[in-house]
């Protein structure tokens, strides 16, 4: 991304005008609770989208929020209240 584009992206920020954080979060469950997780997820205002997955987590989500500030709200406030989260990891998009 050039500068001039990079400047733009900035000042769209500051304007509001629509931009976002997307980030993804991976859940592990507690034991006997991964069966429905990612549904109860899916029911958190601000995901987009969560799949349970085979490995070394067992869910993942995706989200869109206005800002860091609001990314750290949705996964305190929403995702570890759902019954079975044992705990989260978050990777913010960057590109």
């Amino acid at each position: 991304m050039g500068e001039e584009a990079t400047h733009g992206c900035r000042a769209q920020a500051r304007e509001g005008c629509g931009a976002v954080v997307k980030a993804y979060i991976l859940v592990s469950a507690q034991p006997t609770k991964a069966v429905g997780l990612a549904g109860a997820i899916r029911a958190v205002r601000g995901i987009t989208a969560a799949d349970a997955v085979t490995g070394e987590y067992d869910v993942i989500a995706a989200c869109e929020v206005a800002d860091v500030k609001s990314l750290g709200e949705l996964i305190l406030n929403g995702v570890h209240r759902v019954d079975g989260v044992a705990k989260t990891t978050t990777c913010i998009v960057v590109t």
